[in-house]
């Protein structure tokens, strides 16, 4: 299932974001009331060309992690709190030409800007109805939980907690009435950027994975 939002609340992010170096729209992607809900920062170059979240090097890592535990990209949920394609302008001197190009590289999202998008991520987190969220690497750890939280501190941890959602009185966050299971993974990007992470992303997977098989035998008792 791609999503389709609200079309008032595609014009305020339109509205909250005019200016900002983002491009592109990828919507969330996958079935409703999963058992998980993967939510990464924002997409990159390749998820902008095809609209598919998770497509590219990071997503092709993530899916051979969500296989180990005998999902599929069909059977989880995949969003990011940031739906465009956040750039940075750069002045580059070609090596063949000696010519200066322009180049628009990936970058990580402002605080503000994952805050514009806080209304259609609230509304999409209400729709999609998941059991667990899993959010990968600290923008998304940090938009549900707060700038205080830190992957490297909390990563393989699993909380039942409220998250932040967006004051409807335009005052940044307050907590949801609702608690969420969180379980807090390091970004599959890590592990493309360094290798020694590896065991430890695999690791906390398989955690991952007995904690879903422990919440199926109580189900079913």
């Amino acid at each position: 299932m791609i999503i389709k939002y609200p079309t008032d609340l595609l014009a305020q992010v339109k509205a909250a974001t005019a200016g900002r170096r983002l491009t592109g729209f990828t919507p969330g992607q996958g079935p409703r009331h999963p058992e998980l809900m993967l939510i990464g920062e924002a997409p990159g170059r390749h998820e902008e060309q095809v609209n598919i979240p998770f497509s590219g090097a990071s997503g092709q890592e993530l899916m051979k992690l969500v296989e180990s535990i005998g999902y599929s990209q069909q059977t989880v949920y995949i969003a990011s709190v940031v739906r465009q394609r956040p750039y940075s302008i750069k002045q580059v001197r070609d090596k063949k030409t000696g010519e200066l190009v322009e180049k628009r590289p990936n970058r990580t999202p402002t605080k503000s800007e994952v805050r514009a998008f806080a209304p259609l991520f609230d509304w999409e987190l209400g729709y999609v109805d998941p059991q667990v969220l899993v959010p990968l690497g600290n923008t998304a750890l940090q938009r549900l939980l707060g700038p205080q939280a830190n992957i490297g501190r909390l990563h393989d941890h699993l909380l039942t907690v409220p998250v932040q959602e967006a004051d409807p009185a335009g005052n940044g966050y307050r907590l949801s009435q609702r608690q969420y299971k969180i379980f807090l993974m390091y970004h599959p990007a890590a592990v493309l950027y360094a290798r020694r992470l590896q065991p430890t992303v695999e690791a906390d997977w398989q955690r991952l994975g007995r904690f879903i098989q422990k919440m199926h035998e109580q189900k079913n008792k």
